[in-house]
């Protein structure tokens, strides 16, 4: 009998059924029990009430990856998780589906319902490129774990409340470690190169060989790949069901060339210095500074003469995860400065990038040289170097704050 905390993948073969290696521990109430005569996902053909057993509207569960090399993201020899997306059956799908449970503490509820080891491994192949891990895991759940239907409350006995947020990122994770797509595809002779093109017909029958022979979402930015989605229907819940690989819901283009696809490695084909994604104090990437704001770049932070973290997308300082990107524009005198949050701006005496600050309103920065300068000179302040995942907010004068700091620009 399958456990009910085991989440398995069921092939449409005469094969077994292989369960997935990772247990979900969650110390709070439990999932509906299905039965077993349940309908799978997108094959019904009538409307199926009991939604807490039937995934609906959000049938088609996607496994999203990303392959992430400017700036590089987790381990060279792993792709890292998007997230996993319940879309309808036609390739629509709804967002933020109860704003009451976007919640803004994933990692605290997760090490709430004993999930750890869980979270060690989100911090290592669970990351953006451009906001920290918090910042993505709130983003992932409140607009697409929210929108699960058999994750709702009402589908648990016993319910206490955010139990949900586990079983979601467990599900996902599960998936993921059944979907290695880097193995897959160096198994097929195919390798991250800086100089090697491929066939996207040949990544695409290395992917669907290991997904019951459906295909896959490629997805390519710039003639290089990027992304991977790996389609699901599934038998009962999203948190104890089984999954069942299918192909993708529409005919989207992904983007990529038929020849010459680009596989860029991480260690530097990628045009980036890579960066590792642990959340236990390792130091982004630092580029050597060009002495010129322009074009894209990171924003490291120097304190004591040693680069100790950098800006994120908001303008904060963080030291253990991964850098944003900047875009420094010649504007007036000086230039501009934007991340994928908004223009730049010192607002209320701190460094704030936010999507209200319109091109008008930014503010167009000095350099001295590589640093990023103010009406004072090239110094900053924060009231502390920060730790772990927590951010610091830079000022633009000393005031009370009790750490000085420059703002190094590093092209990429």
């Amino acid at each position: 009998m399958r456990s009910a905390n085991m989440l398995s993948i069921r092939m449409l073969t005469t094969g077994p059924l292989a369960a997935l290696c990772l247990a979900q521990s969650v110390l709070g109430g439990a999932p509906k029990q299905c039965a077993s005569t349940t309908a799978l996902s997108c094959h019904n053909t009538t409307t199926v009430a009991d939604t807490c057993c039937f995934n609906s509207p959000g049938g088609s569960l996607l496994q999203t990856q990303f392959w992430d090399t400017d700036p590089a993201v987790g381990p060279d020899d792993s792709w890292t998780i998007h997230g996993l997306w319940p879309d309808h059956c036609d390739g629509t799908y709804d967002a933020t589906c109860d704003s009451s449970r976007a919640y803004t503490n994933i990692s605290a509820i997760l090490k709430a319902f004993g999930n750890d080891d869980l979270l060690s491994y989100m911090e290592t192949y669970w990351l953006p490129n451009d906001s920290t891990g918090e910042e993505f895991w709130e983003h992932e759940f409140g607009k697409h774990g929210t929108c699960v239907s058999t994750l709702e409350p009402r589908c648990f006995t016993d319910y206490q409340a955010t139990e949900e947020v586990s079983y979601y990122f467990n599900t996902t994770v599960s998936l993921f470690k059944t979907l290695p797509t880097y193995k897959f595809l160096a198994d097929a002779g195919i390798t991250p190169s800086s100089s090697k093109t491929y066939k996207l017909a040949d990544i695409q029958a290395a992917l669907s060989k290991n997904h019951n022979g459906q295909s896959v979402h490629i997805g390519c930015s710039g003639g290089a790949i990027e992304q991977v989605y790996y389609y699901f229907n599934v038998y009962g819940s999203v948190a104890n069901g089984q999954f069942v690989p299918t192909t993708p819901d529409n005919d989207e283009d992904g983007g990529c060339p038929s020849t010459g696809v680009k596989y860029l490695p991480k260690n530097g084909g990628g045009g980036s210095t890579p960066t590792s994604t642990t959340s236990g104090g390792s130091s982004p990437p630092t580029a050597t500074p060009t002495g010129s704001f322009s074009g894209k770049g990171y924003l490291n932070a120097v304190t004591g003469g040693s680069t100790k973290g950098c800006l994120i997308s908001g303008g904060t300082w963080y030291t253990s995860g991964t850098c944003a990107t900047f875009t420094a524009a010649s504007s007036g005198s000086g230039f501009t400065l934007k991340s994928s949050k908004g223009f730049c701006s010192v607002s209320g005496g701190a460094l704030t990038c936010a999507s209200g600050t319109s091109a008008a309103a930014a503010d167009v920065f000095a350099a001295d040289g590589a640093n990023l300068a103010n009406s004072a000179g090239n110094d900053w302040y924060a009231d502390s170097v920060p730790a772990g995942s927590a951010q610091g907010s830079v000022y633009s004068a000393k005031g009370s704050h009790g750490t000085t700091l420059q703002i190094e620009w590093a092209s990429v």
